[in-house]
């Protein structure tokens, strides 16, 4: 998946070929330490699927769908054009007055070519909409599946590593409020991002997103970071509403077995 654009776009820099090398072999040894451990250090929810996997299906279909219509500009052929025409008409329909795609057109300077615009637009609707779907599907899997549970089981330490349930208060309480603190960010960093993008380029160029590696990366961090929150928000709810649950049943099971009406 990292490697995706620099195979497939012509003209790609040697040094940008090197780079992506040692990115590809880091990534690799990390997933692999990561998900043959028994002590998790950094990746979360490894032990309950479809959590991780629907976030890199998400990020891989849009690194590929951008690096496609990319490879447009410069060697058309029929389904470039066709990623081209449907990533374009998407991008219209989601390019209206306070949108996310609107203000990341907005964060171009002035100067730049109706080109440029157009590509970005693009770019900003497909990933956008790519994350969207992304994040529908993980909430309609997460609903039929009886996620995190399903396979009978959840330890919060493997899958939260991260989250430590001694650092104290409430496990639950923590939970809801990390969980709505993700949801929240990852619902405002699409209108924060190019606004903060906007004020910072009066004291430093803006993102050259002329070159197709940065166009791509770029779009893509901006649409699937914020939907990776969303999921990881939704996902800590539902891990607090589980241990909720369980407490109730926990007491409503002491209650009986101690003759006391529940």
């Amino acid at each position: 998946m990292i490697a995706t654009p620099s195979l497939m776009l012509a003209g790609t820099a040697t040094d940008t070929t090197h780079l992506v090398a040692l990115v590809c072999i880091v990534a690799s040894v990390f997933v692999f330490v990561e998900y043959n451990s028994s002590s998790p250090s950094l990746m979360e929810f490894r032990d309950a699927p479809p959590f991780n996997r629907v976030r890199y299906f998400g990020l891989a279909a849009t690194v590929l769908a951008l690096t496609v219509i990319a490879k447009g500009v410069t060697e058309p052929t029929t389904l470039t054009v066709l990623f081209n025409i449907v990533g374009g008409s998407l991008a219209e329909a989601m390019d209206f007055p306070y949108s996310p795609v609107r203000l990341v057109v907005l964060m171009l300077p002035t100067e730049a070519s109706a080109d440029l615009i157009d590509n970005v637009r693009t770019a900003a609707g497909l990933s956008y909409l790519v994350s969207l779907l992304s994040l529908a599907f993980f909430v309609l899997a997460l609903r039929l599946n009886n996620w995190p549970n399903q396979r009978g089981g959840f330890n919060v330490w493997t899958n939260l590593p991260t989250f430590d349930p001694t650092a104290g208060g409430d496990v639950v309480t923590r939970l809801e409020r990390d969980g709505q603190l993700n949801i929240i960010l990852g619902f405002l960093l699409p209108f924060l991002i190019p606004a903060f993008v906007k004020l910072a380029s009066d004291m430093f160029n803006p993102i050259q997103l002329q070159d197709s590696h940065t166009l791509i990366w770029t779009m893509t961090g901006w649409a699937f970071i914020p939907a990776s929150l969303i999921m990881r928000g939704i996902a800590m709810l539902r891990v607090g509403q589980m241990i909720a649950l369980q407490r109730e049943q926990a007491y409503l099971r002491t209650q009986g077995e101690d003759g006391i009406p529940a």
